[in-house]
């Protein structure tokens, strides 16, 4: 059964009840004067000092040490709370492009937001390149700093300018100000940046790669922060509307990134029961925070949004955990969403009825035979493998860099109870292993999965690009999987072919033809070894006799 928290209308508050004015434009708040809640950069508690690049801190200085500074700078609130929120374990943390990419995709995607990084420049640098790869077409502001910056407290100011010359109300409805790591490390108080300037509001975050596992969980750092900000606007009395007017059904908002074609399926599944689908969080636009809150239950359709659940629980929002995948999926989270919406149970079977034949004839006439693993870092691995399962795959692995919540139980019970292995949290090495063990027809996964079951001449699909970018929802999504997965197994005697083709060419640096296939230069090894021990040693050295010096 989906873990369900029943929405209890008799202990609502009334604060938690979203009233809209009539205005099509953000009301213009009350600015602060300037020069309000400015500290004095200088100022420091004492023993609290930031981290010192000159004397080999910073990026480099490795994770533990960045976490020691960090909470000896003050954010040791802020990392129990994501240590709380984003549990690690078994291991360490799964292997991950930097989290901020996560919270920097969420903020350029929505309208009237200016986005801005704090950072060191290389990550910077790395986190805006990816960002337009993937198609942002928005101007990412960036605040440079130096170690005497950091040391005097004035990267605090520049930020605050920054932040100062970009809230046009005009332009903006936010500005999103994100740590990196050094500036968390460092203790740069974004909580005292003013909460809104010229009507624009101020949000300010920490997505150090420290504290926040992966880019996933970075959007929920800043999805929570946001509805944190837009719940406190509504308790305090009338806001905007949504562009496109309120809906005239109770709406069940929808909480994680999804295939655009998926929010409208549910919004059809969800229609007999008198319902309709409202936004979906992280949302496009601020104005949709308010629709998002004013909702009869939420559907945890990514299930690690833990700070944006808090926010909805917060407002006396009923939370539903998985999703309408495939039959039994669909079948169950219809009946858990009409008990956390009070819809009467003939309502709940008629919606049913009309819905789990076409998905079960959709399931039947596209099969997947074959064995599969799969893993990936999108929250939405053990929903895709419930989805490969009833379609007839012989699915023996699920892997998910995302951690274990209440919010996937249902999930992870039902693919156990058919013999699937759930790893959360899991590592590189844990795939491949799957890999190895299994030794499947198809490995759907990150990147270097892909890459070594190629290697291996064992097809492979990127989750991200070609899994998670389809439709998974109701009957639209029962039979979306079967042709790219059957045309992938299908392909395994090219790679045989290929493989036999390049047999002998040798791999790594002795790939290619030779005359004199190259060895292993072992006294050279050894050489480079002792002159980068000899090197790291003077550098401790030189750390070492400047903290004396200080």
């Amino acid at each position: 059964m989906n873990a369900i928290k029943p929405l209890n209308r008799e202990v609502v508050k009334a604060s938690a009840e979203v009233v809209y004015d009539d205005a099509q434009s953000v009301p213009t708040l009350e600015t602060h004067p300037d020069g309000a809640d400015r500290p004095d950069g200088t100022d420091r508690e004492e023993g609290k000092s930031p981290v010192d690049l000159a004397t080999g801190g910073g990026c480099h200085g490795g994770q533990a040490e960045m976490l020691k500074a960090a909470q000896a700078a003050g954010k040791s609130e802020t990392l129990e709370r994501y240590a709380e929120d984003y549990p690690l374990g078994p291991h360490d943390k799964p292997q991950s492009m930097c989290p901020a990419f996560g919270s920097l995709r969420v903020g350029l995607r929505m309208r009237r937001t200016a986005t801005v990084l704090c950072g060191s420049a290389c990550c910077v640098y790395g986190l805006t390149f990816t960002s337009h790869f993937y198609g942002a077409r928005r101007t990412v502001g960036y605040v440079p700093f130096d170690s005497e910056t950091l040391v005097t407290g004035k990267l605090f100011e520049d930020v605050r300018d920054a932040v100062y010359k970009l809230a046009d109300p005009e332009l903006y409805d936010a500005v999103v100000i994100t740590n990196l790591c050094v500036p968390t490390a460092s203790g740069v108080p974004l909580q005292l940046l003013p909460k809104e300037i010229n009507g624009v509001r101020v949000i300010g975050i920490d997505v150090p790669g420290f504290g926040v596992p992966t880019h996933a969980e970075a959007k929920d750092v800043l999805a929570g922060a946001m509805l944190n900000y837009a719940r406190g606007e509504a308790e305090q009395g009338p806001v905007q509307a949504p562009r496109d007017g309120l809906s005239a059904r109770p709406t069940v908002t929808l909480v994680g990134e999804m295939f655009p074609a998926d929010p409208v399926g549910i919004g059809h599944l969800l229609e007999p029961l008198g319902l309709a689908a409202g936004p979906v969080v992280p949302t496009r636009e601020w104005r949709e925070l308010y629709a998002a809150l004013d909702c009869a239950a939420v559907a945890a359709i990514h299930p690690f949004y833990t700070a944006a659940i808090r926010e909805f629980e917060a407002a006396g929002r009923g939370i539903v955990g998985s999703a309408p995948v495939g039959h039994d999926g669909t079948a169950d989270w219809l009946a858990a969403i009409g008990e956390a919406c009070d819809v009467p149970h003939d309502k709940v079977a008629a919606a049913q009825n009309a819905f789990l034949p076409a998905i079960k004839g959709a399931l039947e006439g596209a099969p997947i035979e074959g064995r599969i693993t799969l893993s990936g870092y999108e929250g939405s691995e053990l929903l895709v493998g419930r989805l490969l399962v009833e379609s007839g795959a012989d699915l023996r692995y699920v892997g998910t860099a995302c951690p274990r919540t209440a919010w996937s139980e249902a999930d992870r019970d039902w693919l156990e109870a058919r013999g699937v292995r759930v790893q959360y949290r899991a590592s590189l090495e844990q795939d491949l292993a799957a890999l190895e063990e299994f030794e499947p027809d198809l490995a759907v996964g990150t990147t270097p999965v892909v890459q070594k079951a190629k290697e291996q001449a064992t097809p492979g699909l990127y989750f991200t690009n070609l899994i998670s970018a389809r439709p998974l929802m109701g009957p639209a999504g029962a039979g979306s999987l079967a042709q790219v997965v059957n045309a992938a197994i299908g392909r395994k005697a090219r790679f045989d072919e290929m493989k036999a083709f390049f047999d002998g060419v040798g791999d790594g640096y002795a790939a290619g033809i030779w005359e004199d296939v190259p060895g292993d230069d072992e006294a050279f090894k050894e050489r480079n070894k002792r002159r980068r021990l000899k090197a790291a040693d003077k550098s401790s050295d030189k750390a070492m006799t400047a903290g004396m010096g200080s």
